[in-house]
């Protein structure tokens, strides 16, 4: 069994190497793919100098940055051309804490989960860090997701998960419209809607220390009109 966690980057200096380092260290051998979208700080060269003392990281460089869906599609293409049995997403900034991978890998293996999500608004759950103004912004935003979708998925934006590989092989990854936080809440509906068992977990969400949050309006736009679409268009027959 061979598990990948699939991390995006464009200007992390300041925390790729303690990110990988971090999940390096976990005990369940997990490999690591960097999509970096040739970042100007020079973060592709720390992860290259890494791999030169360790055969289980990876680096992929795209030519521009192109969006966070778009790297991810990318990071999991390559992982299901590798054979990895589970794919994870995962942020370099440390919101994601690398100690709950063990956690989501292990519900997809022991209970039969084909995704098992990182969840910051079920029971356990915590937001840390984060101003008020945003943490309602995001929560009603995850409340108007199920609404207009239909889902029972409470953290709709999450973005630290594991897939089984079977789930990325089904979802047709050419056909994902979008690449914001809308590119989450597409592939959790694109999972559901294919009868694929979802599941949530509680972690704590931390907010980033070093760098600078990718955060737009434009992003949050493209979700609210996004899900819009993804109800009455994605899955017509």
């Amino acid at each position: 069994m061979k598990s990948i966690v699939v991390i995006p980057t464009y200007n992390e200096i300041e925390n790729i190497s303690k990110i990988i380092l971090a999940v390096l260290a976990k005990k369940d051998n997990f490999h690591i793919l960097v999509v970096d979208d040739q970042s100007p700080d020079g973060t592709a060269k720390v992860v290259k100098e890494l791999m030169k003392t360790n055969d289980r990281v990876f680096i992929e460089e795209r030519k521009e940055k192109s969006g966070l869906g778009t790297a991810y599609i990318h990071g999991f293409k390559w992982a299901i051309k590798k054979n990895y049995d589970y794919i994870f997403e995962m942020d370099a900034d440390f919101s994601h804490s690398p100690d709950d991978l063990p956690r989501l890998l292990h519900n997809c293996i022991q209970s039969e989960v084909d995704l098992c999500v990182g969840s910051r608004y079920v029971p356990g759950g915590k937001i840390i860090d984060w101003p008020k103004s945003r943490y309602w912004l995001s929560y009603y935003a995850s409340l108007y997701v199920r609404f207009v979708l239909g889902i029972k998925i409470k953290d709709t934006t999450a973005g630290f998960k594991c897939y089984s590989r079977k789930v990325l092989e089904k979802i047709d990854l050419d056909n994902i419209w979008f690449v914001g936080y809308a590119f989450q809440i597409e592939m959790k509906y694109s999972a559901i809607k294919l009868g694929f068992n979802v599941k949530e977990i509680p972690i704590h969400f931390k907010d980033r220390e070093l760098g600078q949050s990718k955060m737009n309006i434009g992003i949050f736009k493209e979700a609210f009109i996004g899900v819009l679409k993804l109800r009455t268009k994605k899955f017509e027959k």
